[in-house]
């Protein structure tokens, strides 16, 4: 192997009453593609903060050594003029200004002191070929993809003259075939000498493109593997991860199925601004007492839309079919109406949608249902205290008190709040939209069975996952979506991947599949 590009050693970074590294030792070789793992919290993002100089020299302990030379970047541009270029899981992209302006922002090709606009779209090309972008270099970056925005990023690192490129949770917002095209990418990239960082939960991906892992722990690290020669598997990672073994991915579970309590019938919404264009077409589906149901399809299929808009018509516009509970008709007009039906909806996007990162727990536990803890429009905050700290415990929410910050906290224990707000509305479905998307093996787990307490308590919950093998290992029934339409519906038994991707990519509603009653 080739000698090693960088070598952190003895690394400890220290937050007020947290200790988030200790003495952390990573070698990376150069022209390799490296995978850092571990559970949220385990310091992984840290750790790639400290490198390319977000936390500063100065600001922790331990040395770090850069392409043979001592590395004291104190500051994202410090990091940048040496060859360390990283990506954060938030994509720093402006979606009103153009690929091209996006790829050179704060790096603008001048000529004599004046950007050239000639100069900027012809490399802005050249950079988008090396990535595989074919779009035209003028697009506004909030008109395409989450998939493309990725490769904008990379276009942005390659115009740096980039050495080490890193990539935090790369493949989090992706579908499977934008996923695998990115680490296609990277496979590349490392062909032309390009040394890559990824961070990444989905331990498939890590093993099909690193050749070496570290696992980091507690702020530890545990152990660096050579995924060829060391014989790596998923077991023996997640083993090293959690530090113990975890006989099954999904908790054990025998379902107490009851009768059909929620249906929706017929539902078609159109686009909110482009009214003629039809999201959801027609579609109908039920969910008993007790039972987990699962929504899968490919990126665009409608799934979110769908869940939205039947949350209180919080997304769409012209819509049209019927909500019924206990074959009762409802009339959700807004988001406060579908709460008080008994409906809940745990967004895919816990960080903007999903939590107020600068509110504390007692907050963020309580906000949708304040009128639980309120009397004439005030709120007893003895009750918000009680009831936040027995959220806290019931569903593990690992930080020192309630009066800690949510954006504070591990991706997991923020998603475990999340669920927590909800279930404190007392639902009688819970719609989860991407549960577990960028959390640990481990904090799945906990999740997965706060899931299952809730259905033996008679809820129900309308799952959609992009991860196939999840719904096959938590749903009692599946609906697959395409196109806006739902295309079939499979049950537990019966279910296989390959099923749920024909029906994933059947183009209208197949019509044999009957809605079960």
């Amino acid at each position: 192997m080739s000698e090693d590009i960088l070598r952190m050693r003895g690394i400890t970074k220290r937050f007020p009453g947290v200790l988030a590294l200790s003495g952390v030792e990573l070698g990376v070789k150069r022209g390799t593609i490296h995978a850092l793992v571990g559970e949220n919290g385990a310091g992984k993002s840290t750790l790639m903060k400290v490198l390319s100089g977000v936390y500063a020299h100065g600001d922790f302990e331990g040395e770090i050594e850069f392409d043979g030379r001592p590395a004291e970047f104190r500051n994202i541009r410090d990091s940048e003029a040496a060859g360390v270029v990283i990506i954060h899981q938030e994509l720093a992209l402006v979606g009103e200004l153009s690929i091209a302006e996006n790829i050179f922002l704060g790096n603008e090709q001048k000529k004599r002191g004046v950007i050239s606009w000639d100069r900027t779209n012809a490399e802005a090309v050249r950079l988008m070929a090396q990535v595989g972008l074919q779009d035209n270099p003028a697009t506004l970056v909030e008109k395409i993809g989450v998939g493309k925005q990725q490769l904008v990023e990379i276009a942005k690192a390659l115009s740096k003259d980039v050495k080490l490129l890193i990539l935090d949770e790369p493949t989090a917002a992706l579908n499977d075939t934008d996923s695998e095209n990115l680490l296609d990418l990277l496979r590349q990239l490392r062909e032309e000498g390009v040394t890559s960082i990824i961070i990444s939960h989905k331990l498939g991906e890590v093993l099909a493109v690193a050749d070496q892992i570290t696992v980091l722990r507690d702020g530890k690290s545990i152990e660096t593997l050579d995924t060829v020669g060391d014989g790596v598997t998923q077991d023996r990672l997640i083993k090293a991860m959690v530090g113990r073994d975890l006989e099954h991915l999904f908790p054990p579970h025998e379902p107490k199925i009851g009768k059909v309590f929620f249906e929706v019938k017929d539902w078609t919404v159109h686009h909110p601004e482009q009214r003629h264009r039809v999201i959801v077409n027609g579609a109908s589906l039920n969910v008993a007492r007790g039972e987990i149901v699962g929504l899968a399809g490919i990126m665009g299929a409608g799934r979110t839309e769908f869940a939205m808009s039947v949350f209180g018509r919080s997304w769409g516009s012209n819509i049209s079919g019927t909500v019924e509970l206990d074959g009762k008709p409802l009339a959700l007009r807004n988001v406060p109406d579908a709460i008080e039906a008994g409906l809940a909806y745990a967004t895919e996007d816990r960080k903007h949608y999903g939590l107020h990162l600068d509110y504390d727990l007692r907050e963020n536990f309580t906000l949708p249902g304040l009128g639980k803890l309120s009397k004439r429009g005030v709120v007893d905050q003895d009750k918000v205290n009680l009831v936040s700290e027995r959220l806290r415990k019931d569903f593990g929410v690992k930080a020192p008190s309630v009066y800690q910050l949510a954006g504070n906290l591990s991706g997991g224990n923020q998603q475990k709040i999340v669920l927590g707000k909800w279930v404190f509305t007392e639902p009688e479905l819970l719609i989860l939209d991407e549960p577990t998307r960028g959390i640990d093996v481990g904090a799945k787990y906990e999740i997965y069975e706060l899931i299952h307490k809730l259905v033996d308590q008679g809820k129900g919950v309308l799952m959609i996952s992009s991860e196939l093998p999840e719904l096959l290992g938590m749903c009692d029934r599946i609906y697959a979506m395409s196109a806006g339409h739902i295309t079939g519906q499979v049950d537990r038994e019966h279910a296989t991947q390959e099923e749920l991707m024909r029906l994933m990519t059947l183009e209208t509603a197949s019509g044999g599949e009957e809605q079960r009653q």
